[in-house]
Parts: C-alpha cells; structure tokens; sequence
C-alpha cells in the first residue's frame, strides 16, 4: 500500500482491508453481554474480558491510524479535512448524549412531581396527600437531600480543569512553532490536571451524603458527574498518548491532527463540566 499510495493519482486514502472493524464490534458486543450478566451477578469475568478486547482492539487500531500518517504520509489535507469532520461530528454527538442528562435533571428540578398510586402526576400544589399521609413537594432538591457546596470542591475542580485547558492550549501554539520541549510540558502539565481532576471526584464522590437509588437528584447528579468523569478519563488517556507522540517527534506545524482531536475533545469537556458547575452544582443545589 505504500508503494502504490506513492503513484496514485488522487488525493484520498484508500485503506488496506482491515480486521479491526469486525474484531471491534465483536469486542463491544462482548463487553455490553458480560456487562448484563454481571449486572445480574452471574459472572463478573466476561466484562472484563470484553474491556481488554476493547482496550486492545483501540490500541492495534489506532496504532495502524498512526502508522499510516507518520510512515505511510497517507494524510494529506483533503483526508484531514475527513478526519475533522469525523472528530466534530463525533463531539456533536457527545453533545447530544448530555443534553439527555441535562433535560431529565432540569425536567425533575423544574417540574417535580410525586408518586400517587403507583404512577408519576405532577405537582399542582406544594402538598399532597398520599395515604393519608401529607407530603410536601415542589421543593429542589428534593427533602432531605444534602447537596455539595458548590464553591469549595466542585469550584477547586473547575479550576483545575479550566487550568489544563489553558495548557493544552499552550502545547498546541508549542507544537505550531514546531517547540517539542514546549509541547511535551505542556501536554505533561494537562494530564497531571487532568488525572488531579479524577482524584479530587473520587474524593468527592466518597464523601457524598446521598446514594444513587436514594431518589432523582442523586441518580441525575451521578449520571451526569459521573459520565462526565469517564469522559475527563478517556480524554487524560487521549493527551497521554499525545504526551508520548510529541517525546517521539510525531507532530509538526503542519501535521498534529491527533494532536488537535484530543485538544478538541478535551476543551470539549471543560464546557461540559461548565454547565455542569453552573446547572448542577450551583443552581440545582
């Protein structure tokens, strides 16, 4: 393939038949089945066996991605262009996938509703019995809840997340004027935020007063927080490997597109965690 990408005539990549695919999908699959049954508690080991062939099937992948830019020069502009529309279709999706968590925690705080024989009516007055017995509502959170003070901890968190945006962005302008040393502290400085962001969660999380069955609130907090958490990882992962793609020399001024999705993707989830401050943490509690 890169003798014949030398004489071709076009500008496009035509990739050689590829097996990650069809092992990606059977990966997936094998992580969403051992997931189920370990939810039912029949064996925790499928999903784990599933994760590892996910982890793997993204790393054989994504190394042959990389080896077709670096080695193979098969990226040229008209496939970047491709590859960007990919990344910001990709993020508009992930848009979409929070504007589920955001509608039904904004649907519950702003619309609260009670449970009368066993179906959800909504809540046309602030009291309203139920078997006999008086229960106020209409009040977010819901009683007895015990929310976060939004500035201490989660306030820290923002810092230190708008704080790696700035670095990430400071190892994209390095990367620009072709500044390795610049680019590898900067990237280095944006996954140790980005890993003090996950450890200062995780203490957040283990000092929650409230649980995750415990009512609307704490499910909507933790699916939203907590996914968004998952994403800071996935994105802490991505500048890692960007970290060891700049120690190596991969990116120049004119070719750092892996470099420019991760940027994307984590600036991305600095919004997100915007909205999540300001909807979740400061109004909504």
């Amino acid at each position: 393939m890169a003798e014949s990408a030398a004489h071709q005539k076009h500008p496009y990549h035509l990739v050689d038949p590829s097996p990650w695919p069809v092992v990606g999908a059977l990966s997936a699959g094998t992580l969403a089945v051992g997931a189920v049954l370990m939810m039912h508690k029949v064996t925790p080991w499928l999903v784990v066996v599933g994760f590892l062939m996910v982890l793997a099937t993204m790393f054989l992948w994504w190394r042959q991605v990389v080896r077709e830019s670096i080695v193979q020069k098969a990226h040229t502009p008209v496939v970047k262009i491709g590859l960007r529309y990919g990344v910001a279709l990709f993020i508009a999706s992930e848009v979409m996938f929070f504007v589920a968590f955001f509608w039904a925690f904004f649907d519950a705080s702003l619309f609260p509703k009670a449970m009368t024989s066993g179906a959800w009516v909504p809540a046309d007055t602030y009291w309203v019995p139920v078997e006999s017995i008086t229960k106020r509502i209409g009040i977010w959170p819901p009683k007895g809840v015990e929310t976060f003070a939004a500035f201490e901890l989660p306030f820290l968190n923002t810092l230190v997340l708008l704080l790696s945006g700035t670095t990430v962005t400071w190892a994209h302008h390095c990367i620009l004027h072709d500044d390795r040393k610049g680019a590898v502290r900067g990237l280095a400085i944006t996954v140790l935020l980005g890993l003090a962001f996950t450890g200062l969660q995780a203490y957040e999380y283990s000092h929650a007063k409230f649980s995750f069955a415990e009512g609307i609130y704490p499910s909507t907090f933790f699916m939203a927080t907590g996914f968004h958490g998952f994403h800071v990882i996935i994105g802490t992962l991505f500048l890692a490997v960007c970290l060891f793609r700049a120690w190596k020399g991969h990116f120049t001024s004119k070719s750092h597109f892996g470099f420019e999705a991760a940027a994307w993707y984590w600036h991305f989830v600095d919004v997100v965690w915007l909205f999540l401050f300001c909807g979740v943490y400061w109004w909504g509690g």
